[in-house]
């Protein structure tokens, strides 16, 4: 499942721009792949197996045409199904949105397109993007590639083994409180998630509006960077896009990391964190230092509280967010004697058990003589933590932690406690939090042969730098 030069994005797109490969023949590459696995590994939602080859057929016939093609042409790409696609399904694995097709595309997906990206299918994911394991999809779970008995992670955890399988080199996912970084750590894949307002988030089913960010997997950085330069950029339809141009990041990756300053976050690697994750961390961090790198201990003491406040704050905004799925509008609808049965008997039986959960406990937060003690006080939290990251990047260009604290655990492990399953966010919330971005990479497998993803962090807009040095990793292993 290491990826081989040829079978890279950037590898495949020269490829079909020299004419030395055709798009067809690439998608039929992939989507052979697809069929050979994807029922052990249930990866997707829906495979768009017709429309990939007429997109494919269509990126030939320009090139045939003399016509210039995009920097992504005729790369198979799986889209998280939260992503709205236009006449074509889109579920966010809930029963809910039975039978819904969006009429408009998310902005990423219209880019994709004019980047001559060939969309291969809709990826399985936890119920609105709420889980760390994918075992929350009302349509079954995702395997994990590398071992088909433990979870790839979440809630994006469809997008990451698609890409840790080589059903496509590269694929988008969401990250509210790590569900891009977590399964690519537990995948052994590249997982971003971007600055907040850096990638446009019209078109994406929204759970919690001021953490969600869409971001890329790949499976090296350099094709992770390649994507993110064409999803990213402002976008006048979100009106928390931040006016600035996409980036140019791929041209940075070279530069290497001599004199450049690394915080290990001490709050992130100690107490609950497996010790061979650690170790992992620990060699990733010598290495750094070794490629000339000024390696310390970072402390940002707010972190400590970020996992309660997260589950504050994004339930809540989740419970005002899917107030939406009322059984009138679209999705399922359970016929009753009167509109408010309706709408309870659409929603009982639309909704499973984790989002019916965050929507009552969010609810609860907001609710009148409760809003100041619970929602309230985890927005100063978030104060906090934006306060102490701020205070570190002054003496850091960018901090290293743990992913995930372990590596891919089994199917059944934490479903019965939902705390036990928060916990595996523990390291990836805080940068949902403060706003800023981070990208997982793989770094090595623990003591169960599994997957190890170190966790880069960086200051808002700082992407160049954070993958120069994600970049760095990845040549030392």
């Amino acid at each position: 499942m290491s990826p081989t030069s040829a079978s890279t994005a950037t590898a495949i797109a020269e490829a079909v721009r020299s004419g030395e490969r055709s798009a067809r023949e690439v998608v039929d590459e992939h989507l052979a792949a697809i069929e050979a696995r994807e029922p052990e590994l249930h990866a997707f939602n829906l495979v768009m197996a017709d429309e990939a080859r007429a997109s494919a057929d269509a990126i030939d016939r320009a090139r045939a045409a003399g016509e210039q093609l995009g920097p992504l042409a005729g790369v198979p790409i799986a889209l998280k199904d939260n992503l709205c696609t236009r006449g074509i399904p889109t579920t966010c694995s809930s029963r809910i949105l039975e039978g819904w097709r969006p009429p408009y595309d998310a902005t990423v997906v219209q880019r994709l397109a004019a980047a001559g990206a060939v969309a291969v299918g809709k990826t399985n994911l936890d119920e609105f993007a709420m889980g760390s394991s994918t075992e929350n999809s009302a349509f079954g779970p995702t395997r994990n590639p590398h071992d088909t008995s433990r979870v790839p992670g979440g809630s994006s955890g469809g997008s990451a083994a698609a890409v840790a399988a080589g059903f496509a080199p590269l694929s988008l996912g969401s990250d509210t409180g790590g569900s891009i970084r977590q399964p690519a750590a537990l995948c052994g894949v590249v997982g971003v998630k971007p600055t907040y307002g850096s990638v446009s988030r019209y078109g994406l089913v929204a759970f919690a509006s001021s953490l969600d960010q869409i971001g890329p997997f790949a499976t090296t950085v350099d094709d992770a960077a390649l994507l993110l330069e064409v999803i990213a950029g402002h976008d006048p339809l979100d009106s928390t896009s931040i006016p600035q141009p996409a980036p140019s990041l791929r041209s940075e990756l070279g530069r290497g990391v001599e004199g450049l300053r690394v915080g290990v976050i001490r709050e992130l690697t100690g107490e609950g964190i497996a010790p061979d994750v650690a170790r992992r961390v620990t060699a990733a961090a010598d290495a750094l230092a070794v490629a000339g790198a000024k390696v310390d201990e970072a402390s940002v003491p707010a972190v400590a509280y970020g996992l309660s406040a997260y589950y504050l704050i994004a339930p809540a905004e989740a419970s005002s967010n899917l107030a939406r799925y009322d059984g009138v509008r679209y999705g399922l609808r359970v016929d009753a004697s009167n509109s408010p049965e309706m709408m309870v008997a659409s929603r009982t039986a639309g909704f499973g058990d984790e989002v019916k959960r965050r929507i009552m406990l969010g609810t609860y937060a907001l609710s009148a003589g409760y809003y100041d003690a619970y929602y309230g006080k985890a927005q100063r939290v978030r104060t906090l933590i934006i306060r102490d990251f701020a205070a570190a990047y002054e003496d850091f260009d960018v901090l290293l932690s743990p992913t995930s604290p372990t590596t891919a655990f089994a199917f059944g492990d934490k479903t019965a406690d939902p705390l036990t399953m928060y916990l595996n966010d523990i390291c990836t919330i805080p940068s949902n939090l403060s706003g800023d971005p981070a990208v997982s990479v793989p770094y090595g497998v623990g003591d169960d042969g599994l997957p190890v993803g170190v966790q880069v962090l960086a200051p808002a807009m700082q992407e160049a730098t954070m993958l120069r040095v994600a970049a760095a990793l990845e040549a030392s292993r």
